[in-house]
């Protein structure tokens, strides 16, 4: 067996013994970038190289093969290339002002390190740092909202609770509220919000930009999260953070033929559908509110879009659709 075939086994057998069902060939053979046939003889290694794999069939018909006894799998310790993204996610936390998953992937990186024996730890991190320096660093350029040291941390324990939250609010007019709140989730952007349930003045879930929380601490009581609430389901109604049931709907973009190549790279909402028409154009249909946030983004791509869908927007980005910028988003 090759080196390479013998490390794509490991990983394997980490796979198997970290999955609670197990893995699938199909999972395998999206891992490992191979086809069905490939995946079969990867299963086949695995079952002959660890004894302790148990074969299953899941609800949906389909082998899964599950390591009970990891073994030799747990002897890898952690490789440069995985410590070296630890680190980055490390530090683009730092910048975001994330603190807690600041505290909670250095906590993971150190406990990692001191399983290892120590020549091995040592090397380990003389071999991430340089494959930092190569790589250069990864940032997310442009502008951030910073919010109050402390406030990320109350509401990542609030929502592991769950436990009802005490924030000072800001309004838009500087005036401050207190708001005891059901924290449900945060959506991530240039701004934070955080999306929860005000207990003693609104039932309806409601955004609350996390930078105008002046002070949060956890309330002692718990509380019952909205039946079937999901985070991604609820951010997927709108296009960026801001959500306006009055302008819930079907938004349809037609790019130029020129605009197409660079427009079929984004993904401007998860639940997107492209069409392509005969002359090279692109049409870009979702459903989602949120016109400001989407006029903001068009304007990046002057007169190489054009609104078809809903008139509200197409009145709001008239007259701003340029010609002159150098180049497409």
């Amino acid at each position: 067996m090759s080196l390479a075939k013998a490390r794509d086994l490991m990983r394997l057998a980490e796979m198997a013994a970290a999955r609670h069902q197990g893995v699938s060939l199909a999972e395998i053979a999206q891992a490992f970038s191979a086809d069905h046939r490939t995946a079969q003889r990867m299963a086949r290694a695995l079952e002959d190289t660890f004894p302790g794999v148990e074969i299953r069939t899941d609800e949906n018909r389909r082998r899964r093969w599950k390591l009970r006894d990891p073994g030799l799998a747990r002897f890898q310790g952690i490789r440069d290339d995985e410590l070296a993204a630890l680190e980055m996610s490390i530090r683009r936390a730092e910048r975001e002002g994330a603190s807690p998953d600041v505290a909670a992937l250095s906590a993971l990186r150190d406990r990692l390190l001191a399983c290892m024996p120590g020549p091995h730890a040592r090397r380990a991190e003389a071999d991430a740092e340089a494959l930092l320096e190569a790589q250069g660093f990864a940032a997310r350029p442009g502008p951030a909202v910073r919010a109050l040291p402390g406030v990320l941390e109350s509401i990542a324990e609030a929502l592991k609770g769950p436990f009802l939250l005490a924030i000072t609010y800001a309004g838009a007019d500087g005036g401050e509220a207190e708001r005891r709140v059901a924290p449900h989730g945060v959506l991530l952007g240039m701004r934070r919000y955080l999306v929860a349930r005000d207990e003693d003045r609104d039932p309806r879930l409601r955004h609350f930009r996390v930078d105008r929380i002046r002070s949060a601490r956890l309330l002692g009581s718990s509380f019952t999260r909205e039946p079937g609430f999901d985070i991604a389901t609820h951010a997927a109604r709108a296009f960026g953070s801001f959500q306006d049931e009055a302008q819930y709907g079907e938004v349809v973009w037609r790019f130029t033929p020129a605009a197409a190549p660079t427009a079929r790279d984004f993904v401007f909402h998860p639940r997107q559908r492209l069409e392509d028409e005969p002359d090279g154009a692109l049409v870009v249909r979702f459903e989602a509110s949120g016109w400001l946030e989407m006029a903001w983004h068009l304007y990046q791509w002057g007169d190489q879009v054009e609104v078809l869908a809903p008139e509200g927007l197409r009145a709001l980005v008239a007259g701003h659709r340029r010609k002159d910028f150098e180049a497409l988003p």
